[in-house]
């Protein structure tokens, strides 16, 4: 268990580092800035690197919704679950952590450019409403399960879930940047929220709800779209 707490806190550290930080310290840099498709990849990059280099350690969950939806799914044992998210949220805190270390060195850095945080209303970066923001954040939770458990079934072709999972959670922050500068991670949340204080701790419940909620009706729905029928599997025999 220690290895695989470890395995979380690590994987989970360097999404937030390089996700958050691709975001907060090269997408709108001068004249090379890498923009909303450079952020979304960034954080689809993470995954798709800390799933094959610790996948064989912990599962490479990285984020407690994602827990939380492979325990509705059947996946994941319920005695795991605290000992996870508790490695996941502090990884996500040491990487904001060196984030901020990293950031601030920079002249002119100012937390009020958000660092990166997730918000609705106002903090919204298109300004869109608590209600877009938490179906939103449902909707693609929900999804990011859906194709975690279907890439990872047993009969998905072997050695690819690492690829999907990450371009699934690329295309997610393509589509929901905008909404809510994305997060279906509440560990992802809280890191950056804590270093703002204020507004992000306020709204932060919405970034763990809705992605708790979200994942765990992904997972219940595709344990039962993935379940092979017992006359199904007669017929293969």
């Amino acid at each position: 268990m220690l290895k695989r707490f470890s395995a979380e806190f690590i994987g989970t550290l360097w999404l937030v580092l390089g996700g958050c930080g691709s975001a907060v310290i090269a997408a709108a840099f001068p004249s090379v800035g890498i923009g909303l498709l450079g952020v979304s990849l960034a954080f689809g990059l993470t995954v798709l690197t800390m799933a094959y280099a610790i996948g064989h350690v912990s599962g490479c969950h990285l984020n407690p919704a994602v827990s939380i939806g492979l325990f509705t799914g059947g996946r994941f044992p319920a005695k795991d679950l605290a000992p996870y998210i508790v490695a996941q949220v502090l990884g996500g805190i040491a990487g904001a952590a060196i984030l901020y270390v990293i950031a601030s060195g920079a002249p002119g850095f100012d937390l009020k450019g958000g660092f990166a945080c997730n918000g609705f209303g106002d903090h919204s970066p298109g300004h869109y409403s608590m209600i877009a923001a938490f179906v939103t954040e449902f909707v693609m939770s929900f999804a990011f399960l859906f194709i975690i458990c279907g890439s990872t079934h047993g009969k998905a072709p072997v050695g690819f879930a690492p690829i999907a999972i990450g371009l699934g959670l690329t295309l997610i922050h393509l589509i929901s940047i905008p909404v809510t500068n994305t997060s279906v991670n509440p560990a992802r949340s809280l890191g950056p929220a804590i270093f703002v204080g204020g507004w992000a701790l306020e709204q932060l419940w919405l970034f763990w709800v809705a992605p708790l909620l979200g994942a765990a009706c992904g997972g219940v729905v595709y344990r039962w779209l993935g379940a092979e029928d017992k006359a199904q599997v007669k017929g293969d025999a």
